[in-house]
């Protein structure tokens, strides 16, 4: 196995400037850089990164927790995040928990010495004492937190507005009789749609019914499942807000095996934007995120919070948009509301 030594020699420089070229130092020539690399290509040559952080004090290396690792929406953030990491030398380490603020604790314990600092999506309010404490020993930037915090930064979604600015296009649509499937119990995702949703709804002068809200889990088989409850509701709803792509196309799917057409009977919407919205028949309207974006902005914001003296109080939050396709009836168009507009001139943040 080819060492350090090895490729100073081949290369005829020290081991310092080897060492200088895989830390990034500026220290290095563009044609030493070149001359090393070809080198170390030839030898087969892989740096120890434990030796190489003993002498940094840093891993080139980020950690990220995510609740779920199993659907478009966290592939996309996850993406995101790789790609902006590696345009910066850095890998990631990934891991998953699922609501359990000790499993949570315990994952970033065992990152600890592994990694330079974390991007976490802590989508519940009990997870805020564990991500203060997490924050005492590395930086943490947070994805869509379900809670204030003033201990880190954090990026978002404009849930409020996307959910309000669909029901809106809904009532627009002359439907009246909406209903929502929500999102899981304490989610902030689900929380924050469903509070756009009936703030639309109360700036229509349209009352909110307990009996149209009805409790999801955000998979797609939980929209299926839920076309029974729909189907029960007195008088019968004529148009269902799913708070996210999967759940909308389990209960599109379910209702036309029921015979019930869409958009002509009921119609439907999304939250999310996924690549199978629009390809689905009819073509799902949905409120479209920027998952990619979501996870490369937070990693440019630790990358700003590491080097900005322990300030990591910023909050971002980045614009959603209100796509209209065929699944409320109308043309396929697309349309930004409002808010999203005032939210992009203001640069995004709050």
């Amino acid at each position: 196995m080819a060492t350090i030594r090895d490729v100073a020699r081949e290369a005829g420089v020290s081991t310092a400037t080897v060492s200088r070229v895989y830390n990034g130092s500026s220290l290095v020539t563009e044609s030493t850089t070149q001359l090393v690399m070809e080198v170390a290509a030839r030898l087969d040559y892989w740096p120890n990164s434990a030796a190489r952080s003993l002498i940094t004090n840093r891993t080139y290396t980020l950690g990220v927790v995510l609740p779920d690792l199993f659907n478009e929406f966290f592939s996309e953030i996850i993406r995101g995040i790789d790609h902006a990491a590696r345009a910066r030398r850095y890998q990631i380490i990934l891991s998953c928990f699922h609501d359990d603020s000790r499993e949570l604790i315990a994952m970033a314990k065992s990152m600890r010495g592994r990694i330079d600092g974390l991007i976490a999506m802590a989508p519940d309010a009990g997870s805020a004492k564990v991500i203060a404490n997490i924050s005492r020993h590395f930086p943490v930037v947070l994805l869509n937190p379900g809670f204030q915090t003033k201990d880190c930064s954090a990026v978002s979604i404009a849930n409020y507005d996307g959910a309000r600015a669909l029901t809106r296009h809904l009532l627009e649509c002359g439907h009246q009789r909406i209903a929502i499937v929500k999102g899981p119990a304490r989610n902030v995702d689900a929380e924050e749609r469903l509070r756009g949703y009936r703030d639309a709804l109360s700036d229509a002068g349209v009352n909110s019914d307990p009996s149209m809200e009805i409790l999801g889990d955000f998979r797609q088989e939980s929209g299926e499942q839920i076309c029974a409850d729909i189907l029960r509701i007195r008088p019968r709803p004529d148009a269902v807000f799913a708070t996210n792509d999967y759940m909308a196309i389990g209960l599109q799917s379910a209702l036309l095996a029921h015979g019930v057409r869409v958009p002509e009977d009921i119609a439907i919407a999304g939250f999310d934007d996924i690549s199978l919205a629009g390809y689905v028949n009819p073509s799902l309207t949905t409120v479209g995120i920027d998952a990619y974006g979501l996870g490369a902005k937070a990693v440019r914001r630790w990358f700003s919070d590491s080097g900005a003296g322990g300030a990591r109080t910023q909050q971002e939050i980045l614009p959603a948009r209100l796509i209209v396709r065929h699944s409320c009836g109308g043309s396929r168009i697309d349309r930004i509301s409002e808010e999203h507009q005032s939210n992009e001139q203001s640069g995004g943040s709050s």
